[in-house]
C-alpha cells in the first residue's frame, strides 16, 4: 500500500512544527520532548522521501543522519583492519 505524497508531506510538517513548540518549551539538555519531537521529524520525513520516490522517482535533496554507536570520546583498540598503509 503506497501512501499519497500530500498526506507524507503534511505529516512531515506536522511532525517539524510539533519540533519547534517541544524545543521552544524545552526543559533543559536532554529535554524528552524535545528527543521525541525529533525522531518524529526523522520517521516522517523518511516515509515522504519513500512515498515521493515510489509516486514519482524523486528524492529530495535532504538526509536524516543516524546517531553513531559509539560510546562518546571512549578511545577504542585499534584493530589491524583499521590501518592503511600510505606510500609516498
Amino acid at each position: 500500500m503506497s501512501i499519497d505524497p500530500r498526506v507524507a508531506l503534511q505529516s512531515l510538517t506536522s511532525a517539524l512544527e510539533e519540533h519547534l513548540v517541544a524545543a521552544s518549551t524545552r526543559r533543559g539538555d536532554g529535554d524528552p520532548a524535545v528527543e521525541a519531537a525529533f525522531f518524529a521529524v526523522a520517521d516522517a520525513f523518511e516515509v515522504y522521501e519513500d512515498a515521493l520516490y515510489e509516486a514519482y522517482n524523486e528524492v529530495t535533496p535532504l538526509q536524516v543522519f543516524e546517531e553513531e554507536e559509539d560510546e562518546g570520546d571512549e578511545e577504542r583498540p585499534v584493530d589491524d583492519d583499521d590501518l592503511e598503509i600510505v606510500e609516498d
